[in-house]
């Protein structure tokens, strides 16, 4: 006979499954469900209205022949390159900096932490505005006779997606300095003092005690970056709609673009799948990466 203690043993594994039910029921209907008819619609010609027909891989032939296309996977694969570099770069060299600030510090991380809850089609909007040629930061900038700045930045094709870069970094990076500061403020105090009695220099420190505390956050929030880099839709469509003449479209711009300009929803839909393809290699790799012994 079970005494008491095994039958609460026994309820507990179906008490934990009429608990998490209904998220498990929320998560088939509003993902699984979606996400299998957009798998199956990606292998289909259908313009997003009546019934689709059956093309089997057609839908993804086509892009590897259609240069608007490959020029967003181009321009998402140049992101990725920018936001692995740029923006770490600057978070990791502030966030140390911080890190040696004894007082003030949570008015720092206010002021770093503030573009970030900022709504991205309005800031987007913002900075068309100020990089006006004839208004704003640039005709400040050319005033002052700093050269480069004599052109409608977001109107040529040479700069149009590394100024649409640089405003996305500007509401970003503080938010990863701040994520970065954290994970140092973890580090043991003692690991410093060692280093100093030591004779190690700040940078000796940066790169022997600060760098590898913080590796688990360091690299979590790269591979978070490089599947964000294949998802960026908003300060693009904001800004330049992917313009001009494609030179700022990304993934997820084309899809709009094909979706509800030439209303091909199943080209749409394998365009998106392919999103999806690129986002499980990069966390794949990381994967690997964990299995291999990296702290992750």
């Amino acid at each position: 006979m079970k005494t008491k203690k095994e039958k609460k043993l026994n309820i507990r594994p179906a008490s934990a499954w009429f608990l998490i039910a209904p998220i498990l029921v929320v998560h088939f209907v509003t993902i699984a469900v979606p996400s299998a008819a957009g798998l199956y619609f990606s292998f289909t010609d259908w313009s997003g209205i009546g019934s689709a027909q059956f093309i089997g891989f057609e839908n993804y032939k086509s892009f590897l022949e259609d240069d608007r296309y490959l020029g967003a996977l181009k321009n998402n694969i140049k992101w990725l390159i920018f936001f692995m570099t740029v923006p770490f770069a600057m978070s990791l060299a502030t966030a140390f900096l911080l890190s040696q600030v004894k007082r003030g510090t949570f008015f720092y991380r206010l002021v770093y932490f503030i573009p970030y809850v900022l709504p991205s089609v309005i800031v987007g909007t913002l900075w068309s505005f100020l990089l006006e040629p004839d208004a704003g930061i640039t005709l400040f900038l050319r005033n002052v006779g700093i050269p480069g700045f004599d052109k409608a930045l977001l109107g040529q094709e040479s700069t149009s997606l590394w100024t649409i870069a640089f405003v996305d970094n500007w509401h970003y990076w503080g938010f990863l300095a701040i994520i970065m500061l954290i994970a140092m403020q973890s580090i043991p105090t003692e690991l410093y003092e060692a280093a100093r009695i030591d004779g190690a220099t700040l940078r000796q420190q940066f790169k022997y005690v600060t760098i590898p505390g913080i590796r688990p956050t360091l690299v979590f929030m790269i591979m978070m970056t490089a599947i964000w880099s294949f998802l960026v839709f908003d300060y693009v469509q904001a800004m330049t709609q992917g313009g001009p003449a494609g030179s700022s479209e990304v993934l997820a711009t084309f899809i709009r673009a094909i979706a509800f300009e030439e209303f091909s929803a199943g080209r749409a839909a394998a365009a998106g799948m392919s999103m999806t393809l690129f986002t499980g290699i990069i966390l794949a790799i990381f994967l690997t990466m964990k299995k291999r012994g990296w702290e992750i």
